[in-house]
C-alpha cells in the first residue's frame, strides 16, 4: 500500500485516536467534573455555609471570569512551552484548589476559590482543541473533536452517580458529603495531571509510538490543512484577536455556554424536583440518562459530517433542537416527558460543539490558532458566568417557574441563526478588522 495513499493516511489517524483520545477525555471528564460538581454540592454547601441563592449562582458563575481572563495568556505559553508540561500544571492546580472547595464555609472563601479554580483551569480546553490541530487533519477532526466532547456526557453518566455517592459520605471522619466530593474528585485530577506529563507528546514529531512513515504520512495531511489555514486566515495572533469571524464566533459560543451552565448548574435539583426526592445516588443516576443521549448523538453526528459535509447544518439544527429541549423542559410537567426534553436538550449542545470548533480551525494556524482558538473561548465562557445569574434573576422576575429555562433556550436558537446567516460557507475566508476595506482607504 502506497504510504501516502488516503486508506494508509486514514490508518494512522485511527491510531493517533486509540492512543491520544481515551487520555484526553479523561482528562475532559475531570474538567467538567471539578466545575460542575457544584451543582450537586449546592443544597448541602448552602445548607451548612448559609450561602444564599444569589451569593451560590455568583461563585458558581464567578469561575468563569477568572477562567476568561487568564484562557489567551495560558494557550500562548502551552504554544511555546508545549502540551505535555503546560497541561501538568493546568491539571495539578486545578485538581488542588478544587479540594481546597471543601474549606470553603464563608462566602468570601467560596468566591476566591472558585475564581481561582477557573484561573488555575484557564487555557484547559483551548489548548486540548489547539493540540488537536498538531494531529488531526481537517478531514478527521470533527471526528476527533466529537470524541474528545464525550467528556462532558461522560462526567454526568459516571460523574453523577460518583458524586451523590459522595455526598453520602457525610459524616464520615467528621467531614460532610460535600467536602468528600470536592476532596476526591479534585484529588483524582491532581493524580490525572502528574500522569499526563509522562503521557502526552507535544507533537507527531516526537511520538515513539508511530514509525517513520506513519509521522511523515501525518505530517503531510497536516501541513496541508495549515497551508490552506494560512492563506485564508489571520497569519499573527494579534491579527486573530481581532478577526472578525473570530469575534463572531466569540458570540455565539458565549450564547452556547450560557444554555449550557445555565442547565448544568440546576439539572441535579431539576430532576430532584422532577422526581420528588432529595439529591443523591438515585438522584444522580437518573440525571446520567441525558448523557447517555448525548453520548450516542455526539459519536454519530459528527462522523456523518466528516463523511458528507454539512457541518454547519447540523450544528443550527442540533442547537435548535437543544433550545427547544431547554425550553420544553421547564413547561413539560410530567416528569417523563420532562426528562425526555432533557435528553433533546443535552444532545443538543453537546453534539453542536464538535462541529462548532471545525469552523474556526478551517482558517485558524500556528500562534493565531492558539491565541484566536483562546480568544473564542474564553469570551465564550463568560456565558458560564452570566448563565446561573440570567436563570435566578429571570424566574425570580416572572411568576412562571420555567422563564428561565425558556431564556436560556432563546439563547441556543439564538446562536443557531448566527451559525446559519454569518457563516453560510464552511470554508469562507475570515476578513481582519486590520484589513478591512476602511482600513486601507486610509
Amino acid at each position: 500500500m502506497d504510504a501516502t495513499s488516503p486508506a494508509s493516511t486514514e490508518a494512522v489517524v485511527g491510531k493517533v485516536m486509540r492512543r491520544l483520545l481515551p487520555f484526553l477525555l479523561l482528562m475532559y471528564v475531570l474538567a467538567f467534573l471539578d466545575r460542575a460538581n457544584i451543582g450537586f454540592a449546592q443544597k448541602a454547601l448552602q445548607h451548612d455555609t448559609g450561602l444564599s441563592d444569589a451569593a451560590f449562582a455568583f461563585g458558581a458563575g464567578v469561575f468563569f471570569v477568572g477562567y476568561a481572563l487568564f484562557e489567551v495568556p495560558s494557550n500562548l505559553l502551552l504554544h511555546r512551552v508545549g502540551a505535555r508540561l503546560w497541561m501538568c500544571r493546568i491539571m495539578v492546580t486545578w485538581g488542588m484548589v478544587s479540594a481546597a472547595m471543601a474549606v470553603a464555609h464563608t462566602p468570601s472563601a467560596f468566591y476566591t476559590l472558585r475564581f481561582l479554580l477557573g484561573v488555575a483551569e484557564a487555557g484547559f480546553f483551548p489548548g486540548i482543541i489547539y493540540y488537536l490541530t498538531y494531529w488531526f487533519p481537517q478531514a478527521a477532526r470533527a471526528r476527533a473533536l466529537g470524541v474528545f466532547y464525550f467528556g462532558a456526557p461522560l462526567a454526568f453518566i459516571f460523574g453523577s452517580p460518583l458524586s451523590g455517592l459522595l455526598l453520602e459520605l457525610h459524616g464520615a471522619f467528621g467531614l460532610a458529603g460535600w467536602q468528600w466530593l470536592f476532596l476526591i474528585e479534585g484529588g483524582l485530577a491532581s493524580a490525572v495531571g502528574v500522569w499526563a506529563f509522562w503521557y502526552l507528546d507535544n507533537r507527531p514529531a516526537d511520538a515513539r509510538w508511530l514509525d517513520a512513515p506513519q509521522r511523515d504520512v501525518l505530517a503531510a495531511a497536516i501541513d496541508a490543512d495549515a497551508r490552506d489555514a494560512a492563506a485564508h486566515g489571520p497569519r499573527s495572533v494579534l491579527a486573530a484577536l481581532f478577526d472578525r469571524r473570530v469575534l463572531s464566533l466569540a458570540l455565539i459560543y458565549l450564547l452556547i455556554q450560557v444554555s449550557v451552565y445555565g442547565v448544568i448548574f440546576y439539572l441535579p435539583q431539576q430532576v430532584a424536583a422532577l422526581l420528588g426526592a432529595k439529591v443523591g445516588l438515585r438522584v444522580g443516576l437518573v440525571t446520567a440518562l441525558p448523557w447517555l443521549c448525548a453520548v450516542a448523538v455526539t459519536w454519530w453526528v459528527p462522523r456523518r459530517a466528516d463523511r458528507f459535509g454539512g457541518h454547519r447544518r447540523w450544528a443550527v439544527l442540533l442547537l435548535v433542537v437543544a433550545g427547544l429541549g431547554i425550553a420544553l423542559s421547564g413547561m413539560l410537567h410530567g416528569p417523563a416527558l420532562a426528562l425526555v426534553a432533557l435528553c433533546f436538550a443535552a444532545s443538543g449542545f453537546i453534539a453542536a460543539q464538535p462541529l462548532f470548533w471545525t469552523l474556526p480551525t478551517r482558517y485558524l494556524t500556528g500562534a493565531a490558532a492558539a491565541g484566536g482558538i483562546a480568544l473564542i473561548n474564553s469570551l465564550g465562557s463568560l456565558g458560564g458566568f452570566v448563565a446561573p445569574t440570567l436563570r435566578t434573576s429571570v424566574d425570580h422576575a416572572f411568576p412562571a417557574t420555567s422563564a428561565g429555562l425558556a431564556v436560556l433556550g432563546a439563547a441556543s436558537i439564538l446562536a443557531a441563526l448566527l451559525i446559519g446567516t454569518l457563516f453560510r460557507r464552511n470554508d469562507a475566508p475570515s476578513t481582519s478588522l486590520f484589513h478591512h476595506p476602511m482600513h486601507r482607504a486610509r
